[in-house]
């Protein structure tokens, strides 16, 4: 393998790694939605 290829692996896989952990990082440190995931939350709502 050629020197520049092995360069720009090495760069591709580093960038993409660090894409990935930053939206990672960025969902888990999203607050809770306020309003109710399930319908079990709204059965006292009227319809």
């Amino acid at each position: 393998m050629k020197t520049s290829a092995l360069v720009l692996m090495i760069v591709v896989q580093a960038s993409v790694t660090l894409i990935t952990f930053l939206f990672f990082r960025k969902v888990l440190k999203s607050p809770p939605k306020p309003e109710p995931d399930s319908y079990e939350d709204n059965d006292e709502d009227n319809r």
